[in-house]
Parts: C-alpha cells; sequence; structure tokens
C-alpha cells in the first residue's frame, strides 16, 4: 500500500494540537490568587484566633495604632511576630521540598534528605550541652550552620568519584550522614539529662515564643532563598529532560544543582533554625502545587510558597483552638495532617516519576 508523502519525500505531518497555553495560565493564574486568599484568611486567622480570640477591629487596630489594651499587646507582642514567623518558614519549606522532589527526582523527598534538619539539630545540641545556651536567639545561628555545613558535607559525598552529583548520589549521602548524626544526638541527650530538657522543646518545633527580632534574621535568609528559587524554575524545567539533553540545551547540570543545593539549604536551614524540624510540609505542599499546575517549576515554586504558609499557619491555629488556654505545637498538628497524605501517597501502586 503507497503512502503519501510531500515535496521532500517525508510523510505528510498530523495536524497541529490546538494550543491551550492561554487557557492554561490563566487557570493556573486564578488558583494561584485563590490560594493567596486563603493564605490572607489564615494570617488574619493567626492574629484573631486563640486562647483569646479578638475581633477583627481590635486587630486592625492593634496593627496601625500604639497597643495601649491587653488585647492589643497580645497581637502585637505575641501574635504578629508568630504569625510572620510562620509564613516565612511554611513558605521557605514548602519551596525547599519542591526543589528537593525536583533535584533529586524523588516524588517523596523532602528537605531532610540532605541531612538539613540533622544538620541544625546536630549544632543545636553541641551549642547547649558547650556553652549553655537556651533561647532561640542564642542558638538560631548554631544551628543555620549546622545545616549549612551538613548540606556541603553531603554535596562532596555526592559528588566524589568524579561522576557528579546525580539525584541517586545525593540522597544516599543524605541518609547515611542523616543516620550518623542521629545517632550522635541521642548519645549526647543520654549522656547530658539537662540538654535533653532544652533540645526537646526545639525539635518538637513550634513558631510560639518567637520575637520580631528573629522574624528579622531568618528573613535574611528566606528571602533571597525564594528569589533564588524562583530564578532556577526554567533551568529546573530543563534538567527534567535529562542531563544529555539539559547540555544540549545549554544547560549546566552542575551548576544548577549547586545553586538549588544552597537555595535549600538557605531556605530549610532557616526554617529549622527559626522553629525547630516541622515535618511533612515540604513533602505534601509541592504535590499539591503540581496537582494542579502540572511540571512547570515556574508554577509549582509559587505555589508551594504560598500554601505552605497557609498550611502551617492554619496549623499553628489548629494547635491553639485543640485544648486552650494550652496548646499543640505546630509540628505536631502538621504530622496529624501529612501523616495520612503520605500513606496514601507510598500505598499507590505507582508513583509519579519527576
Amino acid at each position: 500500500m503507497s503512502v503519501a508523502v510531500d515535496t521532500v519525500g517525508r510523510p505528510p505531518q498530523e495536524p497541529a494540537a490546538p494550543v491551550t497555553g492561554r487557557r492554561g495560565w490563566g487557570v493556573r493564574a486564578i488558583g494561584l490568587l485563590a490560594a493567596i486568599v486563603v493564605l490572607l484568611a489564615a494570617m488574619l486567622a493567626s492574629l484573631a484566633l486563640g486562647a483569646r480570640s479578638i475581633p477583627p477591629h481590635e486587630v486592625w487596630h492593634a496593627l496601625w495604632h500604639d497597643a495601649t489594651t491587653v488585647p492589643e499587646r497580645l497581637v502585637r507582642e505575641g501574635r504578629v511576630p508568630r504569625t510572620l514567623l510562620g509564613l516565612l518558614v511554611g513558605a521557605a519549606l514548602g519551596v525547599a521540598g519542591a526543589l528537593m522532589q525536583a533535584l533529586t527526582r524523588n516524588p517523596l523527598a523532602d528537605p531532610g534528605l540532605l541531612g538539613v534538619n540533622a544538620g541544625a539539630a546536630t549544632a543545636v545540641v553541641i551549642a547547649m550541652a558547650t556553652l549553655g545556651l537556651t533561647t532561640p536567639s542564642e542558638y538560631v545561628w548554631f544551628a543555620f550552620l549546622g545545616a549549612a555545613v551538613v548540606s556541603l558535607v553531603v554535596y562532596a559525598l555526592g559528588a566524589g568519584g568524579g561522576s557528579g552529583a546525580s539525584p541517586v548520589r545525593l540522597a544516599l549521602a543524605g541518609v547515611a550522614v542523616t543516620a550518623a548524626l542521629t545517632a550522635f544526638i541521642a548519645a549526647m541527650v543520654l549522656l547530658k539529662p539537662q540538654v535533653f530538657e532544652q533540645f526537646r522543646y526545639w525539635e518538637v518545633g513550634a513558631l510560639s515564643g518567637r520575637d520580631v527580632s528573629l522574624v528579622r534574621q531568618m528573613a535574611w535568609f528566606i528571602v533571597p532563598g525564594l528569589v533564588l528559587a524562583v530564578l532556577l524554575t526554567r533551568s529546573l524545567n530543563v534538567l527534567a529532560l535529562g542531563d544529555d539533553t539539559g547540555r544540549a540545551l545549554g544547560a549546566r547540570p552542575g551548576r544548577i544543582r549547586a545553586l538549588s543545593l544552597l537555595a535549600i539549604t538557605a531556605l530549610s536551614g532557616a526554617a529549622t533554625a527559626a522553629a525547630g524540624p516541622i515535618a511533612f510540609v515540604g513533602l505534601t505542599v509541592p504535590h499539591v502545587a503540581r496537582a494542579i499546575t502540572g511540571p512547570d517549576q515556574r508554577w509549582i515554586v509559587p505555589y508551594s510558597a504560598v500554601l505552605g504558609a497557609a498550611l502551617l499557619l492554619t496549623a499553628d491555629v489548629i494547635g491553639r483552638l485543640i485544648d486552650p488556654p494550652g496548646e499543640v505545637q505546630v509540628a505536631v498538628v502538621t504530622a496529624f495532617i501529612g501523616a495520612p497524605f503520605f500513606i496514601a501517597l507510598v500505598s499507590r501502586r505507582r508513583i509519579a516519576q519527576l
């Protein structure tokens, strides 16, 4: 049977598929605006709700005028720093998780996979045991330094042997370093019971008890980390096609991975240093974002920032309302929210590859 050919001897081309990019862009933009509205509602709830609920008009007055009453001081001195910290930490963890999953091509990856949480925890334990530090503003810099050092060690191990820092090598190096540091932390808290009493409050993960100065300190790391993550989105899209294809398109896989690791360290290191290790935000949020936007990192990263902040603030509000006047720390609530999602994810017969 003969086949029709065109003037240069090739089979005729199939009709072009209809262009849907604009429609896709519009749907994603509307979804992002809706997520921002949810975030604003979570911020308002964080300022107004707790062991003592405060009417919205009093919250508004406290934000723009001098605090003269007890509720206004509660808003200005307690809930504003807590809300701002939740905003930064949630956005940082969500974006760090998105970068981790794109970098390692592992849908179950989160910032802890590269040893960031373990490095921060190790530095905090050492600072408490040797220097007697007890407050977040004192040991936050040690936590960030520990996260940065361990990230560099993991990258060096993953890039060893001259074959480059492949996703598998980075993941294996992170798991090995995390296991070693976890054993060291357990030994330290067993040998020094007084350290355990101080360390367990930081380890559980909380937004309470932090002040505005800590928020300012961490913003110097988180904001540049978010900007760097946005700038890397196009390169990560190219890298998803494979190293060889990426090089053919002009990308430099080694440089992209190094810059991605720098952004992950700045984001998750600062977030962990300020609020302690908070699980599941970096794991669950990118999956929700990807379900809405598809695999395009240019949309996944901003969605992850907004949804991560909204999730953490909502979890913090829920923790305050469960058992007033006491409260459940935010990391416990995020675990209750994220654990069922994680179980459902790993129970699927086939997990989509990134």
